[in-house]
This record gives structure tokens, sequence and C-alpha cells, in this order.
């Protein structure tokens, strides 16, 4: 393991020797490989193009990311500029580094557009996508090449055995009932919550190296919060309120995407009003830290987002005649 760090470092400090002109652009490129921008994509697509298919995305999204999270604690590996001084922390990072979750997010979204596009230039947009975002992570001193590699890698099977029974899954959920529809959602939310247990119960009382943790503080001036399973419960959390929330919605009649621009404009603004509300304004109301409480908290504060974007929103879009019934 030793060899593939010293072979990464490398790379990376021959990346970041290109010079100081390019961590802005590679921090915006990094920022299109965040969580946060698939959370301004999906609601734009759910909302304004294809209700079916943003739905679909989102949870791809969610289960892409919970299972990220879990992965990140079982390898348990550190990111470069954990372990070397010559690796500047251009975007420091406090998780673990492996697997790299922007790499398995791009390959997962951008591969999944490209395959509902089926267009030759879409699959080789998707593919310059993951390559620029895969440097980009590099760059910024956050991932060695392994970690970019089976993030990628993990992220081309998620999105094969995704599209392979996304259908099937469709079809035999069209059968069930509203209350059956939630409870397979919070079965679902609730089993990526147990991949992330399973996981921190594999560490054992493994603790984070003291060199890892004092070299971190040195560059930052923050601790390492490798096995913090925030993010493990705020991808669970949407995930339950993306499909409680479709599946209400479709006892309510639905919504149609179609309408002008500026229609299908204004509800991607409306929306996103209140999707700050919730996420900024209701979320700092919570508690701080990795309590049960607060876990939980941040659990049903996600739900609630999710069930905002596909139940509840466009049922005001509808009120708000910014669209029609489906």
């Amino acid at each position: 393991m030793e060899d593939l760090w010293a072979a990464g470092i490398a790379a990376i400090v021959w990346l970041q020797a290109l010079g100081p002109a390019l961590t802005t652009p590679m921090q915006l490129i990094s920022f299109l490989g965040e969580v946060e921008f698939y959370l301004l994509l999906m609601p734009a697509l759910y909302w304004c193009w294809h209700a079916n298919k943003g739905l679909r995305l989102g949870v791809l999204l969610m289960l892409s990311a919970g299972l990220n999270e879990a992965l990140k604690v079982a390898f348990h590996q550190p990111r470069p500029f954990w372990i070397s001084a010559s690796v500047q922390a251009l975007s420091p990072e406090m998780s673990f580094g492996l697997p790299s979750g922007h790499a398995q997010h791009a390959v997962c979204v951008w591969g999944w557009l490209a395959h509902q596009s089926r267009r030759r230039w879409a699959w080789a947009l998707a593919l310059l996508s993951v390559v620029l975002i895969s440097l980009s992570r590099a760059y910024l001193g956050v991932h060695f090449p392994q970690c970019l590699l089976l993030g990628a890698g993990i992220g081309a099977l998620l999105l094969a055995v995704f599209v392979q029974w996304e259908q099937p899954a469709s079809r035999w959920l069209a059968r069930r009932t509203v209350t059956e529809r939630c409870g397979v959602a919070l079965l679902a939310s609730l089993a990526l919550l147990g991949l992330t247990a399973v996981a921190q119960g594999s560490l054992r009382g493994w603790t984070v190296p003291a060199a890892w943790a004092e070299a971190v503080l040195s560059k930052t001036s923050e601790p390492i919060e490798a096995v913090a399973p925030a993010n493990a419960f705020m991808a669970a959390g949407v995930l339950w309120g993306l499909g409680a929330g479709a599946a209400w919605l479709d006892t309510r009649g639905g919504f149609s995407v179609q309408g002008p621009a500026m229609q299908r404009l204004l509800r991607y603004l409306v929306g996103m009003v209140i999707v700050a509300l919730l996420w900024f304004g209701l979320g700092s109301l919570l508690p701080e830290g990795d309590s049960w409480l607060a876990l939980v908290l941040r659990y049903v504060h996600a739900g609630l987002l999710g069930f905002w974007v596909a139940g509840a929103a466009p049922l005001l879009f509808r009120r708000l005649r910014l669209a029609e019934r489906a």
C-alpha cells in the first residue's frame, strides 16, 4: 500500500506543480461532482424535464451516496494531504478517501443521463465529465489515483445494476399501495444505514493514527471526522423522502412537466426557495454532533427535503397554476 501511496503522491505533486492558476478552475470542476450540485440538478430534471427520470436519478444518487459513505469507513484509507507534507490541501476533506465519491457519483449521474439520451455525444460528454472531475480531485490533493479508479469502477457497477433493475422495480412498485411504497422507501433507506453500521462495526476500536491527525491539523486547523455518520443519515433520509413523496403525489393525480420555458423556470425558482429554507433555515436549528438525537433529526430533516422535492412541491406548482395534473 505504501508503494501505491508514494506513486500517487508523486503524480499529485506533479499536477500541483502546474501552478496555482489551476486551483480555482479545479475547485469549480470539483463542485460538479459534489452531492450538493446534484441536489440542485435533480429537482430541475424532476420539476422541469421528466418527472419519472428525475426521480430515478435522485434515487440512484442517494444509493450511490449511502454506499460510498459505508465503503469509505470500511476501507478507512487516508487522503494524500493527510500523509504527505509535499501535497497541498487545496480542498480540505475530513472523511476517508477510498473510494472517491466524486468519481463514483459522476459515473452514476452522467452515465445514467447518457444512457437515457442514447446518443454517442452524450456518452463522450459523460466520459469527459468523469475524467475532469477525477483530475480535479487529484490536483486538489484529496484523492490518490487508485481512489478515483475504484470510485469510478464502483459507480459503473452500481449504474449497470440500476439500469438492469430500475424498470422491473418501477413496474412492481406501480402495483403496490401508497402505504406499501412508503414502506419500501423506508426499508431501502434503513438498509443504507445498515451498511454504514456494519462498516463502522468492522473498525473494532480502530482509531485515526496520530500522524494523520497532526498533519491535517497543521494544514487545515480542523480535526479529522472520518467516521462521522451524518452524511449517511442525510443520504438515507433523502432517499426515504423521495420515495414517500412520489407515492403520495401519485394518489393526488401527479403532475405534468409540460409548459412554456418561463413556467418551468418559475417552478424551479419557487421550489428551490423552499429547498433553501428547509435546508439552511430548518437545518440551522438542528443540534450539532453525532448523538443519536442529532442523527435522527438529520434523517427526518433530509426526509422532509426529499418529500418536498418529490411530493409537496409539485402539488404546490399545480395550485399556483405552474403545472397541470399528469
